[in-house]
């Protein structure tokens, strides 16, 4: 198992974050850099959690997104994806600075094939910075 943290500080505050996090609507595809729309599909969805697939052709992944909606924490855990297991998944927990929201990032990764484990080994040189990157867009982060 390979486990990634890494801090962003976005210029929104907590609520607005949530907000981004937890958007399953026809316009995520174009907020999130690493959604395409043919591999984005909202399975269910109800008032604090999502069951959704997305990512793209060559990394997508079916999630199960839980959140409270006056909370501080989205837990998103993976129940299939092309490159690793189920198991897994991503944890987000905002907590408020300054005019804005530090949110800190956990990633897990269960590989499940060969090519998984060696993109998992991959994981803590190169996610920190892509990741970064990908979500300074939709969350207006640094």
């Amino acid at each position: 198992m390979t486990v990634v943290r890494f801090p962003l500080v976005s210029q929104l505050d907590p609520k607005e974050v949530l907000a981004v996090l937890t958007d399953f609507g026809p316009t995520r595809a174009e907020v999130w850099p690493t959604i395409d729309a043919a591999h984005f599909e909202v399975h269910e969805l109800g008032d604090t959690w999502a069951e959704v697939t997305e990512g793209t052709a060559a990394a997508w992944e079916r999630a199960r997104y839980e959140w409270e909606p006056a909370g501080d924490t989205v837990t998103v855990t993976t129940l299939d994806s092309k490159l690793f297991g189920a198991g897994g998944g991503w944890v987000f927990r905002m907590t408020p600075e300054g005019d804005g929201t530090r949110v800190d990032v956990e990633l897990t990764r269960q590989p499940s094939t060969v090519k998984g484990r060696m993109l998992a080994a991959l994981l803590p040189l190169v996610a920190p910075a892509s990741l970064r990157k990908s979500f300074s867009g939709p969350l207006q982060a640094k």
